[in-house]
This record gives structure tokens, sequence and C-alpha cells, in this order.
């Protein structure tokens, strides 16, 4: 990196099997195409988060874009992340509004106090992190906790494609004929068109489904109205919260949960880069924190640096954060078009299904090669079990119950990891 606070980007070819670091990029043509990448692979978890929770989805998208821009500008530009909606949030905002799950939600404002309230927190875990350090953290989170964890955020997601997004036979075989796709650009492709794997992947097996579909009479067919009738741009609805103490205290906690999913997803990709990322995880903290007040101020939902995203770098190692700017840039505009929605929305729900399948394994496969670079010895018994049970109950969304706070999946495995590593170090035979 240059001794200046952002990087200057050293621009490097695009040639196939090409590493590109965070303080490099692409030619800007190349870097503005990844971006494009990179907001397809967050879209469908962005739009999804918000429309379950009774949010305004294009909120959420321009919320994405100005939480990703805090965030490059907080980290000085060194961490390659892309932040959008959590999913942390869904049950809790859920509980404190008695949300029916239908159309908008009526007592959003509470929820918004809420998600205000939780980025505070996370900023202030991030100021003492900044503070002290992040020794503590390393040793409660060693490699096997964190490839663990890793490992489980991508598991835990795979229920969403398999069981939500294939409605029939038809749309299942859609699913696999789209990750199909994606493989085969991925291996018999070179230069930017490897690069564009899950784009290109997503492109080439909407039109195979709109050639059954719309030609043959084969399944649901693609549904383009919506596009046509859209407005070029508009401006959101935006709403301002409300502070209510019932609320702020069943959502703020989600801090936490945040905080274990930001440092399996820098370590991932310290993993991925071999850029030693611990000196900016104070920061890191610091503007997802700022990030999410400033979404929930506005409307939008709580945010985290975005595992899809992380996928999306494993598959064509190019970490220039140059990719994040564009994307965000790109983001923000969207956020104003609702003809953009509507196009995204148009996308079928296998397809995007079938590309969700490859982007979720490649988050657990990154989990694994944390592992693998680290040297975790699976000989250790206390290595073995640690591993065994977080991604058990990570996949199986095992839940815990305090109150009307739940803890499920990500979270129960999370600190499980946490807790047993610490325990079963205590035995001299671990």
């Amino acid at each position: 990196m240059s001794g200046s606070y952002f990087p200057r980007w050293r621009p490097v070819s695009a040639g196939t099997g090409t590493v590109v670091a965070p303080d490099e990029r692409l030619g800007w043509p190349q870097t503005a195409a990844m971006g494009v990448q990179h907001v397809i692979a967050m879209f469908g978890a962005t739009v999804l988060a918000p429309i379950l929770m009774g949010f305004n989805p294009n909120i959420a998208i321009l919320m994405s874009g100005v939480g990703t821009l805090i965030f490059f500008a907080l980290t000085g530009g060194r961490v390659p992340s892309y932040l959008g909606s959590s999913f942390a949030f869904i049950g809790v905002v859920i509980a404190a509004t008695g949300y029916g799950g239908q159309g908008p939600n009526p007592n959003i404002a509470v929820a918004l106090g809420g998600i205000v309230a939780c980025g505070v927190l996370y900023m202030l875990i991030g100021a003492i992190v900044q503070a002290v350090g992040t020794g503590w953290i390393e040793r409660f989170m060693p490699p096997v906790v964190t490839g663990s964890v890793v490992a489980v955020i991508g598991l835990n997601l795979a229920n969403v494609p398999i069981k939500n997004m294939a409605a029939g036979n038809f749309d299942a075989w859609m699913q696999a004929v789209t990750f199909v796709c994606v493989g085969l650009v991925a291996v018999f492709t070179r230069g930017m068109l490897q690069r564009l794997l899950i784009l290109m992947g997503l492109l080439l097996a909407s039109v195979i489904y709109a050639l059954l579909t719309n030609g043959l009479g084969m399944g649901k067919p693609m549904d383009l109205s919506g596009i046509a009738n859209a407005a070029w741009f508009g401006m959101p609805l935006f709403t301002a919260p409300v502070f209510e103490g019932r609320a702020m205290l069943l959502i703020a906690p989600v801090a936490i949960i945040l905080v274990a999913e930001n440092l399996g997803h820098l370590k991932a990709v310290t993993a991925m880069t071999g850029r030693n990322l611990d000196p900016l995880m104070g920061r890191a903290f610091i503007g997802d924190g700022v990030a999410t007040i400033v979404s929930g101020s506005v409307g939008g939902t709580g945010v985290t640096t975005y595992a899809e995203n992380i996928g999306v770098m494993a598959a064509t190692r190019i970490y220039s954060t140059a990719v994040f700017v564009t994307a965000a840039l790109i983001a923000l505009l969207l956020g104003f078009s609702p003809k953009f929605g509507a196009l995204i929305q148009a996308i079928p729900l296998p397809v995007m299904g079938g590309v969700s399948i490859v982007v979720f394994g490649l988050i657990a496969v990154a989990g694994a090669k944390i592992w693998v670079d680290n040297r975790v010895d699976f000989s250790q018994n206390r290595n073995l079990i640690v591993a065994a049970i977080t991604l058990i109950i990570g996949t199986g969304d095992f839940t815990l119950k305090f109150g009307q706070f739940a803890l499920g999946g990500i979270g129960t495995a999370t600190f499980g990891a946490i807790l047993l590593y610490a325990l079963l170090g205590r035995a001299r035979n671990a």
C-alpha cells in the first residue's frame, strides 16, 4: 500500500489467473464490469432481507452503496468488502414490531430506532478494539474457530436457494442448469469472461430459461412488463427512527453477531489476499457500525460485510478495493432507479437460486481455506470437536432462546465455537 490514507491503485493486466491485490486495479472498464458483478451478487440477499422485514428494498440498495463508501472511507480503502442488508436483524425486527409478513411494516420506525442503537453499540465495540488491539479477539477466535464460522455462513444459507427458490421440478432443474452454466464459464473461458463467471453464468441461464418458458411453455414465463412500466428515476420514501426502550433492548444485541460475522469475513479476506488486516479490525467494526446507524436513520436495514461478495472474490481472485467503490456508486445510482429494481426482479427465481448455490458454496470453501492456509491440525481432538460441532449446529440452524431474544444458526455456531474452544483448552490433552 502507498503512504497515503487512501490507496493509489496500481494498474495491472487482466490475464487469466492474475491475482489483483487490494491496492491494484484492472482497467476502469473491467473494474466497472466487476463492480456490476458484485452488485448482482449482493442484490438478491440485500433485497430479500428488507422484504422479509417489511422494509423498502430500494432504500436497502441505496444504503448498501452509502454504507460501502462509509466503510471504504473509515478503513482507508484497505479492506475489500461490500456492505449489504444483514439477515441477523430479521428475527428481532419481526419480534419487536409484530410484523405479519406481508406488505410494508407499519411499525418500521420502532425497528429503526433499535437498528440505530445496534449500530452505536457496534461502533463502541470497534472503538475498544481500535484502542486496545486485537490480541484478545485472536485468543478467543483462532483459525479453527474463524474457519468454522466462515464455512457456516455459507452452509447456513444453503436451505435458502434449495428449499425456497425452487417451487417445482422444472425450477429445480433450472437451478442445476444455472450452476452448470457458472461452472462452464469458470472452467472453459479465459480473461474477463472468466472473471465475470457469476454474471455471465446468470445471463446465460436466463436466456435458456426464457427459451424454455416464453418460447416452449415449459414453466412460468419471464415477465418483463414491470421493466417497461417502471420509471427511470424516483425518490425512495425515507422513514425516521423512533427510539422505544423495549425494541432497542431487543435489537441492539445483534451487534455481537455482526462483530462475529465481520471478524470471520476479515479472516477470510486475509486468507485470500495474504494481507494482514488485523490492524484494521477496529476501524472495520466502526465503519460497519456507522453505516448501520446511517442506514437505520433513513429507513434502511442494518448492514454487514457481505459473504456473497467474498464468494465472488474467492472465485475471481480480484480483491481491488476500486471494484467496491464502483459497485457502491452503481448501487447509489440504482437505489434511485425503480427501473433497475424491476430488471433485477425479472430475473427468474430459480436462476437466482442456482447462482446462490454457487456463491454460498464458495463461502463455505473459503472457510476451509482458512484451515488449510493456517495448517489447522485436526489430529488434535480440541480442533476436531470445535469444527465438527460448529458446522452441524450452524448448518442445522440450532436455535437458543433467551426470553424474546433468539440466537440461531450463525449466532449459536459462532458463540458455540468460541466457548467450546475456550472450555476444551482447559484440558492438557486437548
